[in-house]
């Protein structure tokens, strides 16, 4: 198993958000985290990349124990966050957001003006003077320059555009084809359980259910429980 998180508690000072949340990621792997909006799914990604040191239970990526490691070390070990938010670059041009986190391996800067040609197009702008949605997609191209054994959409498709959306999602679909492991949080469901290989939902800190995106979209009674559609 690429990643595996066992019994997480992560804590916010004296809060709570995580409640020994448990999620396995094998080899070429797509997996939806879901649940509505506050229930720790982003505090799981924070937990994962050590942004937010958990305080019991384990992580192990690629047969290494994360806990402890500082957040730069478990990026080199394999994982590319794209951020809820994005967080380019602002003052760097395209092209140097991108060679910026380059690493060697597959992902090269022309497969992703390939996936993303509108970055090839604006490759010396700033990325402060790009759209939101292209701000997006030089966020997901970043991530990709790290060569990721594992990458990470934290509300990849949020807020954006319907055309631009549809760009994002058919990125996503040639990532799934090319192998690629991923956790993605999305709540576009008519896209995203189309290719996701499992689905974890989160309650309140928690995961409640782990399933094939067939039984979920079978069970309109867990949708409206947990995910409000």
């Amino acid at each position: 198993m690429m990643l595996a998180l066992e019994n997480i508690e992560t804590f916010y000072g004296p809060s709570q958000a995580l409640h020994g949340v448990s999620l396995e990621i094998g080899e070429g792997e797509m997996v939806a985290l879901l649940g509505r909006n506050g229930m720790g799914k982003t505090t799981t990604v924070r937990s994962i990349c050590n942004l937010s040191q958990p305080k019991r239970g384990t992580i192990r990526f690629s047969g290494t124990e994360t806990k402890g490691l500082p957040a730069y070390k478990v990026a080199r070990l394999g994982i590319g966050l794209v951020p809820e938010g994005r967080r380019c670059f602002p003052n760097l041009s395209v092209w140097e957001n991108l060679v910026a986190t380059e690493r060697a391996g597959s992902w090269t800067l022309e497969k992703v003006y390939d996936l993303f040609p509108r970055l090839k197009e604006r490759a010396n702008q700033s990325a402060q003077t790009l759209s939101g949605g292209e701000q997006q997609m030089l966020a997901v191209g970043r991530a990709l320059m790290t060569n990721p054994k594992l990458l990470i959409l934290d509300e990849a498709t949020e807020g954006l555009a319907p055309l631009i959306r549809q760009e994002i999602w058919s990125a996503i679909r040639t990532l799934k084809a090319a192998g690629q492991a991923t956790l993605i949080i999305d709540k576009t469901l008519k896209e995203l359980l189309p290719i996701a290989d499992r689905c974890v939902i989160l309650e309140k800190g928690r995961d409640v259910w782990t399933g094939t995106p067939d039984a979920l979209s079978a069970d309109r009674d867990l949708q409206d429980r947990f995910l409000g559609v």
